[in-house]
């Protein structure tokens, strides 16, 4: 997948799914669904892909079912202009897949569009409050969920004060057209854009009619008992603890995404050596707590085949439904806040691995929150705390072999 912040270095034309897609949950894979696998010739009905306990809030969705997605990588291209990029990994995101390239021609011959989604950096909220806005999804867990739902390319629209001063006539004018020469539009019925958040997602759709553009209008969604889904949401089921509602409407376990760094070492001097986890700053954190989580690490788990009973060949859930994974996880609680026993100050991430032991310093590993244990709190002793890990790793030890 190609990642720029420069529209200039965008390859175009595009079909685009535009929004701030923060968690990319149940309700932003619908917007971007329909920019996937398609060509300027191709039927441009809207599609939407709906998932179990999943439905429409407005009229009966088309549930149409689209053609596989596909993601093309390339690396023999010339790199492009990249003066304005804030990021250091702009470029392809990901191996090369022999016999398929970011060329703008399909097999067919036919002109094509690239799968782009179009998002904010940074998240307006946090430029108009001035506050760090916290992340469901930081920048590197975006791209690899996109990347797996077969998006080709991410623009990340630097948003700044000329980009906020722009009107909806004009961002879709100097953006959407001029730029990255968008043949496609998707959004959510709830998108707002333009100075002052003036333009609705009706007004984009009459607007870019004028320029030949074709908007899909797509409805929010509703999610088990009738929750809407949504990125507010989902913060709140993980502020409160709720994993079952949070991962409900994100469609995937909640995870933690971090590189093992050096911690106090206590956890080995009670038994229970733990992976320090060093998250990216804006990582949005669940409740303080213990949780059974499921750890996968990024590069293979080749060195844990040690007959542990926690490890397992392979992930039974993808991140994202529909796709195949060949991921290996090993059982693990997890604490997540400032371990008060030991009068800690700031908030860390620790992961204890079930029946297994090694060397993971610097290796990166991704924790997937399966359930909430219990809240955090202070034992009068080291043994105390000793006997309650104790106990928290037999409830997860039980819990998660369970759930396979």
């Amino acid at each position: 997948m190609w990642v720029t912040s420069s529209c200039t270095a965008a390859l175009t034309p595009t079909s685009v799914a535009l929004g701030n897609f923060d968690g990319l949950h149940l309700g932003h894979r619908q917007v971007v669904q329909p920019i996937l696998n398609r060509s300027l010739g191709s039927n441009s009905a809207t599609v939407f892909a709906s998932g179990p306990n999943l439905r429409s809030n407005v009229g009966t969705d088309q549930n149409l079912e689209s053609e596989p997605p596909a993601t093309c990588y390339n690396d023999s291209a010339a790199p492009p202009d990249r003066s304005g990029s804030s990021h250091n990994f702009e470029g392809l995101i990901g191996p090369r897949a022999e016999g398929n390239s970011l060329s703008g021609i399909d097999s067919d011959g036919v002109d094509r569009l690239y799968s782009t989604v179009v998002t904010f950096d940074p998240h307006p909220q946090e430029f108009f409050t001035g506050q760090p806005k916290k992340l469901l999804t930081p920048l590197a867990e975006k791209v690899e969920l996109l990347a797996a739902m077969g998006v080709e390319q991410l623009v990340l629209l630097p948003f700044d004060r000329e980009l906020a001063a722009l009107t909806a006539c004009e961002f879709v004018e100097e953006i959407l057209v001029r730029q990255l020469k968008a043949s496609r539009i998707s959004v959510g019925v709830d998108f707002r854009f333009g100075r002052g958040r003036a333009g609705t997602a009706v007004d984009l759709q009459s607007i870019a009619s004028g320029y030949g553009i074709d908007v899909a209008l797509i409805p929010l969604h509703n999610c088990g008992e009738g929750d809407r889904i949504s990125s507010s949401a989902i913060r709140e089921g993980l502020a409160s603890g709720d994993l079952t509602r949070a991962n409900q409407l994100l469609g995937r376990p909640y995870s933690l995404v971090g590189t093992v760094v050096g911690g106090q070492r206590l956890g080995r001097t009670i038994g229970f050596p733990t992976a320090n986890i060093e998250l990216p700053p804006e990582k949005f954190l669940p409740r303080y707590g213990v949780y059974a989580v499921r750890v996968s690490l990024k590069h293979g788990w080749e060195k844990m085949k040690e007959g542990s009973s926690s490890y397992q060949q392979e992930n039974p859930k993808s991140l994202i439904p529909g796709t195949s994974s060949n991921l290996s996880f090993v059982n693990g609680v997890m604490n997540v806040g400032c371990r008060p026993t030991v009068d800690g100050l700031q908030p860390t991430v620790e992961i204890h691995l079930l029946d297994w032991s090694g060397d993971l310093y610097g290796q990166t590993l991704s924790a997937s929150l399966v359930e909430f244990l219990r809240p955090e709190q202070k034992f009068a002793s080291l043994d105390a705390l000793k006997t309650q890990i104790q106990a928290d790793c037999d409830i997860a030890r039980s819990l998660l072999t369970a759930k396979v």
